[in-house]
């Protein structure tokens, strides 16, 4: 009994932790297109020549 709910402990924290890698990549990539859109308006502006 005691290896069984050892087991699913261990089952239920290795999903948690790859749910929680997936997240973190997919805030990262958000961050990543918001950066890209800002520098694109700033291009257009002009708001990056010295």
């Amino acid at each position: 009994m005691k290896r069984l709910i050892s087991l699913m402990l261990l089952v239920l924290f290795a999903a948690s932790t790859m749910t929680a890698c997936n997240t973190v990549k997919g805030v990262g990539k958000d961050v990543e297109k918001v950066g890209d859109e800002m520098q694109e308006a700033a291009d257009e502006t002009g708001g990056t020549n010295p």
